[in-house]
C-alpha cells in the first residue's frame, strides 16, 4: 500500500450501532476483506499452560467485544491509526489444547506466514506460553530483540511440573534459544511473593532488568518511559503484556493476580512513552473473562492493544513516507 492509498477502516459507529455485528477488534475488517494487512490483530484461545485459574483462553474475544468502543483518532498520540496503515482482524491461531508442544509448533508457523506478508502482530492471548513461539517467529525475520515484558511475575522459571513449555517459562526458553536482544531486556510491573531469592539472581543471569510496579508509582510513568527508551535504543522492540501487571482493581478477570500493581492509566502512559521505539509485533495475554467484572480486565485490554497498534501504524506510515520520498 502506497501513501496515497486509503485503508479501510472501522464500522462507521454513527451509522450502525457499537452492539451490532460481528466484533472484531476495534470492529475493522478482517483479513479475508482486504486481503493484505500492515498490522494483524490475531487471537490465540489457548490456556493449557496455566498454573492457576484458567480460562483465558476465551480473552481474545472479550478483548474483541470490549473494543467495539474504541474510536479511531487517538488524542493521546494524536494519530488516527487505522487511517495511517492498514489493520485487519486475522481471526484466531486454532491451536490443540490438549499438546501444548504441538499448540507452540502450530503459533509459530501461523505467526511464519503472517509476518511473511509484511504485517506486524497485535496479538491477543490466551495465556503467556504463546509469548514464546511469537517471539522465535519475530526473530527470524529481525534477528534478536529486545523486550519489553509487562507483567506481576518474571516468567523466567525452569520448568512447572517438569515441563519446559508454561506461561510461567517463555522467556528463560527465549534466552536460552538466543532470540532475545540480552542488552535489552525488562520487566516491568512485577512484584509480588517469589519461590527464593534465586529467582532474582537467575533473571539477572539472563539480563534482565526489573522495575516494579512500587517503581512506577514512586518514580512516575514519564521518567519510567524514559528509562526504558535509553535501554531499547533504536533495536527491534517486541512488547508482552501480561494484564495481570495491573492491580486486580484494574484487572480482576486474570488467572494469576497479584495485590500491589499498576494502574491501567499508568500503563497507558508508559506505553505512549514508547512511541519512538521501533516496535515490531506486540501481544496483550492472560485476560481470564470468566472472573471478569463489567469488562473491567477486557476495556483495559482492549486500550492497550490500542496503544500498542497506533505505535506501529505511525511507525509504518513514517517509514512508507520515507520509501516514498526517496
Amino acid at each position: 500500500m502506497s501513501s496515497n492509498e486509503t485503508p479501510r477502516g472501522p464500522v462507521d459507529s454513527s451509522r450502525i450501532p457499537r452492539y451490532a455485528g460481528p466484533a472484531t477488534f476495534a470492529r475493522l475488517p478482517r483479513l479475508d476483506e482486504v486481503g493484505t494487512a500492515d498490522v494483524a490483530v490475531v487471537g490465540v484461545p489457548f490456556d493449557s499452560g496455566v498454573s492457576y485459574r484458567p480460562g483465558a483462553r476465551f480473552g481474545g474475544n472479550a478483548i474483541r467485544e470490549a473494543s467495539r468502543l474504541l474510536r479511531p483518532y487517538n488524542p493521546a498520540q494524536d494519530a488516527s491509526p487505522f487511517a495511517l496503515a492498514q489493520v485487519a482482524d486475522g481471526g484466531d491461531i486454532a491451536v490443540n489444547p490438549f499438546n501444548i508442544n504441538e499448540a507452540v509448533e502450530t503459533i509459530e508457523a501461523a505467526a511464519d506466514d503472517l509476518l511473511g506478508t509484511g504485517a506486524r502482530l497485535m496479538t491477543l492471548g490466551g495465556d503467556h506460553t504463546i509469548a514464546l513461539p511469537l517471539l522465535r517467529s519475530v526473530a527470524k525475520k529481525h534477528g534478536p530483540v529486545a523486550l519489553l515484558h509487562f507483567d506481576a511475575h518474571l516468567d523466567t522459571w525452569d520448568t512447572y511440573f517438569g515441563a519446559e513449555y508454561t506461561h510461567g517459562t517463555p522467556f528463560r526458553r527465549a534466552v536460552e534459544e538466543g532470540i532475545l536482544d540480552t542488552s535489552a531486556l525488562s520487566h516491568v510491573g512485577t512484584r509480588g511473593p517469589l519461590y527464593g531469592k534465586q529467582d532474582l539472581t537467575d533473571d539477572e543471569k539472563m539480563g534482565f532488568g526489573i522495575v516494579t510496579s512500587a517503581d512506577v508509582y514512586r518514580r512516575g510513568a514519564d521518567e519510567i518511559a524514559d528509562q526504558l527508551r535509553q535501554r531499547i535504543g533504536d533495536r527491534p522492540l517486541y512488547i508482552s503484556i501480561d494484564i495481570d501487571c495491573l492491580d486486580p482493581a484494574h484487572a480482576p478477570g486474570t488467572g494469576t493476580p497479584e495485590a500491589g500493581g499498576m494502574t491501567s492509566r499508568e500503563l497507558l502512559e508508559i506505553l505512549r512513552g514508547l512511541a519512538s521505539c521501533n516496535l515490531v509485533s506486540a501481544d496483550v495475554v492472560e485476560v481470564a473473562p470468566a472472573y471478569d467484572h463489567a469488562e473491567i480486565t477486557s476495556v483495559a485490554a482492549s486500550h492497550t492493544a490500542y496503544e500498542l497498534t497506533t505505535i506501529m501504524s505511525r511507525q509504518i506510515a513514517a517509514a512508507r513516507k520515507d520509501t516514498e520520498a526517496k
